[in-house]
């Protein structure tokens, strides 16, 4: 059993805390957003994330999860302290390390015994020993620490999974005696554990990301000229998918991907490229692609409506992906906006990420359901790849639109069942 602080409790912290907190370990979390910490002892979640809620309640009555705004309190018994801060991309792509700055300083005022410093947010090359100086150079006792850079790889929506059954844990430090101990943690995931040095292990995490995205954006490329050929890109995903030098994961045809890793990760490997005297030509495409399989659902729209101003279209799925409530970057905020600009007026539905929304969108008519959706609609798009909307009665979604016209941006539907009810259907790639 291990004494933990979590700085930081968002989709990382909260969730890195809850699991660890689950395999025996005492962990206290620490944020400055009062608001939230107390939601959290009152037993509300802050985030939409499966089988967390019940973790969090089940560690907080056992007495090995608590939450505060103190960092005396959070720093007390703690022998290892993880920073989990958000690091949102600055004017330039660069990562914003404003809250990991403060988030050292606080350790370095209130620390006064010998711990180790765990790096997880996601943060550029070069931060750990950053994060070293500003604790050496601001401590306020006579203590010994070292830094770990320990890279999350969770993603939204099966972030509880991911923890508990991971692929593979990165350690990364000067010290490996650090890394060791910080290894103990993992040790019950009986998983894959690479030690490595720092900036190696920062690395890694960009790396993998960067790697998704592109992974993403190229089969976006295909798809769009699969649409100029004629061919179909499920299959053609299918049959490289077979291939094990490729594999079938991230392979999946749509309106491109957002949230709060993808985006953020590629532009601030771009911006450490760039100023480093590097040409990341690659990056660059990769996040053009991304940004142009949005413009392709308005490039649609007109090719089957003609002008969209007075037009009804909903949208179905807010959140960037399914099975989170999370709206960063989210594609369906570009598509509306987009909507909007052209005089259309839009209704939409999410099966948990309205409120997010409303946050961020104005003018849009939220609705309770897709059929309320679709009701008097000219044209529906689907933006996100919920379960709720594969098994949707689509004879009735037809029967209550003015006009037919399935935009589907996840290809979840069969092109020949859609014209087979009716619909004007245009998926990403389906070679129509």
């Amino acid at each position: 059993m291990k004494d933990i602080c979590m700085i930081g409790v968002g989709y990382v912290g909260l969730v890195t805390g809850a699991c660890l907190a689950d395999l025996g370990n005492r962990v206290v979390c620490l944020d400055v957003d009062a608001a939230k910490i107390q939601k959290l002892n009152d037993g509300v979640m802050p985030i939409y994330e499966p089988g967390l809620e019940e973790i969090v309640r089940r560690n907080a009555a056992a007495g090995r999860l608590g939450f505060t705004t103190d960092y005396s309190a959070g720093l007390k018994d703690a022998s290892l302290i993880f920073i989990a801060v958000g690091t949102p991309a600055g004017v330039d792509g660069e990562a914003d390390l404003d809250h990991v700055q403060a988030a050292a300083e606080g350790i370095a005022a209130h620390l006064d015994h010998t711990a180790v410093i765990i790096n997880k947010s996601t943060v550029p090359i070069g931060t750990g020993d950053w994060v070293a100086g500003i604790v050496e150079r601001n401590k306020q006792h006579d203590m010994s620490f070292a830094v770990v850079s320990n890279p999350e790889f969770l993603r939204e929506g099966s972030a509880v999974h991911d923890f508990l059954y991971p692929d593979r844990v990165v350690l990364g430090s000067t010290d490996r005696n650090a890394a060791e101990t910080v290894a103990q943690l993992y040790l019950p995931l009986q998983c894959p554990i690479l030690i490595t040095d720092l900036r190696t292990a920062e690395m890694i995490k960009y790396a993998s990301n960067a790697f998704l995205a592109t992974k993403i954006s190229f089969i976006n490329e295909i798809s769009s000229i699969c649409e100029r050929l004629g061919a179909d890109v499920k299959v053609v995903a299918r049959g490289m998918g077979l291939d094990k030098r490729i594999g079938p994961a991230f392979l999946d045809a749509g309106i491109g991907w957002g949230g709060s890793c993808f985006p953020k990760d590629v532009k601030a490997l771009t911006y450490m490229a760039e100023v480093s005297g590097c040409h990341p030509q690659l990056l660059k495409a990769v996040s053009e692609i991304n940004r142009d399989q949005r413009m392709s659902v308005l490039h649609k729209l007109r090719a089957l409506l003609g002008s969209l101003e007075g037009k009804t279209v909903g949208v179905l799925g807010l959140s960037y992906k399914p099975n989170t409530d999370d709206m960063r970057d989210a594609p369906a905020v570009d598509v509306i906006k987009l909507l909007r600009r052209e005089g259309a007026s839009v209704r939409a539905y999410d099966p948990v990420a309205t409120a997010s929304a409303r946050r961020l969108l104005t003018n849009v008519d939220f609705r309770a359901s897709p059929y309320e959706v679709a009701e008097d609609a000219d044209a529906l798009v689907v933006v996100t790849e919920w379960n709720e909307f594969k098994q949707l009665d689509m004879a009735r979604i037809k029967s209550l639109m003015r006009q037919p016209v399935l935009i589907d941006g996840r290809n979840i539907y069969q092109p020949e069942e859609m014209k087979q009810l009716g619909f004007t259907y245009r998926g990403v790639g389906r070679g129509y």
